[in-house]
C-alpha cells in the first residue's frame, strides 16, 4: 500500500467483528466506504474476521455476495495485521511481509455489537493513538450494556423501561408469577449487550418465560426483563460533540410482533420507516430534547441513536442507545439526517470531523505532572 497523496488523510474503516452483528457490520460498511471523500481521505480497510483476525482488505473484492444479505461474507485474506500500541508511526503491521501500513490518521468502526461498540476496540484505537469516530471507551461500554444503560439513564431523572436484570447463576431460583406481578404481561426477554435485536423474545406465559430465558442466556450472562410497552416505535439520531444536534425524529411501523433481526435487515418491506414521525410540534422538541439530555449523561460523543416509546397519554420513554448504529441502506441513522438536510456524503464527512475534533481537544488534557 502507497503513503496517503499529499494533503489528504488516511481513514481506516474497521467493519465485521465477531459479534452477532457481523453481517450487518459487513453492510454498514459498503456504504460509508462509498460516500467517503476521496479528494479528503485515502483508505486502509479493515475487515475483522469471526474468530477477531484483523485483514488488510481491497476494495475491489473484499465482499462477497455484498447484494444478497442472507449471505454476505468477508473474502478470505491471509493478509493478518498485528498493532503497536503508542504513538508511533508504525501503528499496524502486515504480519505476512512485515511491513508498516501507512500511518492512519483517523478510524470509522462500523463493527457493531460485542467486541467492537462496547469498548473493547475504542480502547485499542486509544492506546494506538488513533482517533475514531463514535463515543469513547466508557460511553462505548455503558451503552453496549442495557442493564448500565437504565441505571445511569434513572440516575439522572431519564425515564427508562421498568425492568428486572437477572444473571445466568440466578436463574434457575427465577419466579415467573413474581416477575409477572411486578412487571406485568406480556413481557420482553433480551440479552443485555447485544443489538439488532438478537436473542430478544416476547412472553406471554410461564413456559414461553422459561425458553425465553435459554435463548437469551446463550448470547449473554446478563438477561433484561422488561415491561412490553405499548406504544410507538420513535428513534433520533444525534451528532456532535460538547454541542450535540439532534435529527428530525422518524417512526418505525414493523409488521412483525416486534421489530427483530429479520425484519431489520433480510424482510424487505416488513417495516415502514416514517421520517418525519408524524408528531405534535411539542412532542417532537420534547423528544430530541431527551435524546440530546441521554447522549450526555451517558458520556457520549460524535454520534448515537436514540429510540423511545411513545405511548397513547404521550409519555416517553426511553428504549436504547446504540453508539455505532446501522449505516446499511434501510438504516435509520443516515435516513434521519438526510431528513435533517444532511446528505449521506456530508454526513460521513461530519461524523470524521468531529472525531479528529474530539482528539484534538483531547490531547490538551495532561498526561504528566
Amino acid at each position: 500500500m502507497e503513503q496517503a497523496e499529499k494533503g489528504k488523510q488516511r481513514l481506516a474503516v474497521l467493519f465485521g467483528g465477531q459479534s452477532t452483528e457481523h453481517e450487518v457490520s459487513l453492510r454498514s460498511s459498503i456504504n460509508v466506504i462509498n460516500a467517503v471523500d476521496r479528494q479528503k481521505f485515502d483508505l486502509t480497510l479493515i475487515g475483522v474476521d469471526k474468530r477477531g483476525r484483523w485483514t488488510l482488505c481491497n476494495e475491489a473484492d473484499y465482499l462477497l455476495y455484498p447484494d444478497d444479505p442472507a449471505r454476505i461474507k468477508l473474502s478470505p485474506s491471509t493478509r493478518y495485521l498485528a498493532v503497536v500500541p503508542g504513538q508511533n508511526a508504525a501503528q499496524l503491521i502486515d504480519i505476512s511481509s512485515g511491513k508498516a501500513l501507512p500511518a492512519v490518521d483517523v478510524a470509522f468502526s462500523v463493527l457493531h455489537g460485542a467486541a467492537g461498540e462496547d469498548g473493547s476496540v475504542q480502547g485499542l484505537l486509544r492506546v494506538l493513538g488513533i482517533p475514531f469516530v463514535g463515543p469513547d471507551v466508557l460511553g462505548s461500554a455503558v451503552c453496549m450494556d442495557k442493564d448500565m444503560t437504565k441505571r445511569v439513564l434513572r440516575d439522572a431523572g431519564l425515564p427508562v423501561t421498568p425492568s428486572v436484570t437477572l444473571h445466568r447463576a440466578d436463574s434457575a431460583a427465577v419466579d415467573f408469577d413474581a416477575i409477572a406481578g411486578q412487571l406485568g404481561l406480556p413481557l420482553f426477554i433480551k440479552p443485555a449487550s447485544q443489538g439488532s435485536s438478537v436473542g430478544v423474545s416476547k412472553v406471554l406465559d410461564a413456559a414461553g418465560f422459561r425458553q425465553a430465558l435459554d435463548v437469551a442466556f446463550t448470547f449473554d450472562h446478563k438477561v433484561l426483563v422488561e415491561t412490553a410497552i405499548n406504544g410507538r416505535e420513535i428513534e433520533t439520531a444525534v451528532l456532535g460533540n460538547d454541542s450535540p444536534a439532534v435529527s428530525v425524529c422518524g417512526e418505525i411501523l414493523a409488521n412483525d410482533e416486534f421489530y427483530a433481526y429479520d425484519t431489520k435487515y433480510l424482510n424487505d418491506g416488513q417495516a415502514g420507516l416514517v421520517i418525519p414521525a408524524q408528531l405534535e410540534r411539542a412532542v417532537s422538541d420534547e423528544l430530541r430534547l431527551i435524546a440530546q439530555a441521554a447522549f450526555r449523561v451517558l458520556g457520549c460523543a460524535v454520534m448515537a441513536r436514540v429510540d423511545f416509546f411513545l405511548t397513547q397519554d404521550r409519555e416517553i420513554i426511553i428504549n436504547e442507545v446504540n453508539t455505532i448504529p446501522g449505516f446499511t441502506s434501510i438504516s435509520m441513522y443516515p435516513k434521519l439526517w438526510e431528513a435533517s438536510g444532511l446528505d449521506y456524503p456530508r454526513l460521513v464527512d461530519k461524523l470524521i470531523t468531529l472525531a479528529l475534533d474530539r482528539a484534538r481537544d483531547a490531547a490538551d488534557i495532561k498526561t504528566d505532572r
